[in-house]
């Protein structure tokens, strides 16, 4: 595999003329740059780090139209993901708007989030991992996912972590712009350290979410 580089700036102004125009003639027209500007880099980034995390799986650049009422047949970024558990892993994901990282669980069957809350519930478990989203959250990741808007059917809406327990999915995600290291190799040590600093948050989720 060859050595990762970066992400060229080609790639970003890829997917922002895609933006403008996604349609098959244009990509027909650019496929050269896709595969060079961001399949390659993106294959040579999750490489470099598959010892330390797993083998990632870099999705395909074409969207799912058949049941979707936005019919633009491709995707306006290029991701890849290092499953873990069920729906639960590392991201990373390069378009128009730059590099972004993420981390979490992005759906869960009813027995798997039944644990999770009830993992939450617990004083102790749950304590911890408020301190854990609380140390990522200090450092600039953003806690999303979906969520209910009320309390979940069981659970207490006065309880202190109702927030976390209307979660139905969990994910936290951090942004690195147009920081001009995503053009470089020390892209690689970002998402490096990025990841470990998200460890502790995916290894409490594969503790507490039972099959």
């Amino acid at each position: 595999m060859p050595e990762f580089t970066g992400f060229p700036v080609e790639a970003l102004d890829f997917y922002d003329d895609l933006e403008m125009d996604n349609t098959k003639t244009y990509w027909e027209a650019h496929r050269p740059t896709y595969d060079t500007a961001v399949a390659a880099p993106m294959k040579a980034l999750v490489a470099s780090l598959a010892d330390e995390f797993g083998d990632a799986k870099v999705f395909r650049p074409y969207r799912d139209v058949r049941f979707a009422k936005d019919k633009t047949p491709y995707k306006t970024h290029q991701g890849a993901f290092v499953p873990k558990g069920p729906s639960t892993g590392y991201y990373v994901q390069v378009g128009a708007p730059g590099v972004r990282v993420g981390v979490g669980f992005y759906e869960a069957s009813s027995p798997r989030l039944a644990s999770i809350r009830d993992a939450i519930v617990d004083k102790r478990r749950g304590g911890e991992l408020e301190e854990i989203l609380a140390t990522m959250q200090a450092s600039g990741w953003e806690l999303g996912g979906d969520r209910l808007k009320t309390a979940p059917r069981g659970f207490d809406v006065d309880h202190p972590r109702i927030e976390l327990l209307r979660h139905k999915s969990m994910t936290l995600g951090k942004s690195y712009g147009f920081e001009p290291f995503i053009h470089t190799p020390e892209l690689l040590e970002h998402v490096r350290a990025d990841w470990r600093e998200a460890t502790p948050f995916v290894e409490w989720v594969l503790r507490h979410a039972k099959a």
